[in-house]
């Protein structure tokens, strides 16, 4: 999505926030934050066990948080535990004791919180990071021409299909029998479409801008624009005994996350060397990744009830596509799966 850029080439804060539509969304949760909040104590810091996705684009700001002391400065001791790709990888690592915390996807989160897991969200981290992209072949350069084509994907639910199905349903297509869903290896998504066994490519960024550009697609939707207008795409979650222990602990962890975010919107430069020299993508190179990471909604992150809201809205969603079960109420299911750090 173009932005405008500021002195030196960065996407300034204010052009994402008016871009987005959640100016008001930010700035109430960045105010609440600093009236809630205390400053870093005297003391040993508290562990924290953070699972993340390391090679996620979305999930950079958290190693660079770790790695440039946002966590250290509100007085916690921030260990990342590589989760893995998926997200059940990420349920299963908090399941199991290996992390405390994780960021993840909100429709990776609330099937398993609806069926009875045993986390709460906190804080949100950003707006959306997946694309939808259609081979010039196809023909299709709007959501209306998607219908009787085939879309690839790497799993049979993974979050690009899932978030897409959306999109589509609210465009007055069947997301199941208008389209025909094809899975594939997680890195042969743009190959199945340059081979023509696709019609079109749902993926996560990075991965997504890299085949959008090697392979010269079409963008047709994204997780930022049209129906997902100012929402929250990836949330942090802690596992219920931890947050009894340590609710202080998760405020200032949920400070340091708004802060981290905050900072790297305004210098994404910043970010991709720290990406580039840390995790070496392959085959990106730092202008591309400060391009992607610029493009990021990353002052997207509510807190409180503005989170509860964004809950409510991923789950009226997810019913729409049948994820969640007919009889859940997404308001009340909302209030249930988090916790208020402000109250």
């Amino acid at each position: 999505m173009p932005q405008s850029k500021s002195a030196g080439g960065r996407v300034s804060r204010r052009t994402l926030l008016k871009a987005t539509g959640v100016a008001g969304l930010a700035a109430s949760a960045g105010v609440l934050a600093n009236q809630i909040y205390s400053p870093a104590v005297a003391g040993p810091a508290p562990k924290v066990r953070l699972a993340w996705t390391e090679v996620a684009a979305c999930h950079s700001p958290l190693g660079f948080g770790v790695a440039k002391g946002f966590y250290a400065k509100h007085d916690l001791d921030v260990e990342l535990f590589y989760q893995g790709a998926s997200g059940q990888t990420l349920i299963q690592a908090l399941a199991t004791g290996k992390a405390d915390v994780g960021a993840g996807l909100i429709g990776d989160w609330l099937k398993p919180l609806e069926q009875g897991f045993d986390v709460k969200l906190f804080v949100g981290s950003h707006g959306g990071c997946q694309r939808l992209l259609a081979s010039k072949a196809s023909g299709v350069t709007d959501i209306a021409g998607v219908k009787g084509k085939t879309i690839a994907s790497y799993d049979v639910v993974s979050p690009p299909k899932v978030a897409f199905q959306v999109t589509l349903a609210k465009a007055g297509l069947d997301p199941e029998n208008d389209v025909t869903w094809k899975v594939v290896p997680f890195d042969l998504v743009g190959e199945a479409v340059k081979r023509g066994d696709a019609d079109i490519a749902a993926h996560l960024d990075p991965w997504a801008y890299s085949i959008e550009k090697k392979f010269d697609l079409v963008k047709i939707a994204d997780t930022q624009t049209g129906v997902y207008e100012g929402h929250t795409c990836c949330v942090l979650g802690a596992n219920g005994p931890f947050l009894k222990a340590n609710k202080d602990a998760l405020r200032r962890l949920a400070q340091a996350n708004i802060e981290v975010h905050d900072y790297v919107a305004d210098h994404p430069d910043e970010l991709a060397k720290w990406y580039l020299d840390a995790l070496k993508p392959a085959g990106l190179t730092l202008a591309e990744l400060t391009e992607i990471l610029g493009s990021f909604v990353l002052h997207n992150h509510p807190i409180g009830p503005p989170l509860v809201d964004q809950i409510r809205k991923t789950s009226e969603d997810l019913k729409l596509v049948k994820v969640l079960d007919p009889s859940t109420d997404p308001k009340a299911f909302a209030e249930r799966v988090t916790v208020n750090l402000l109250a």
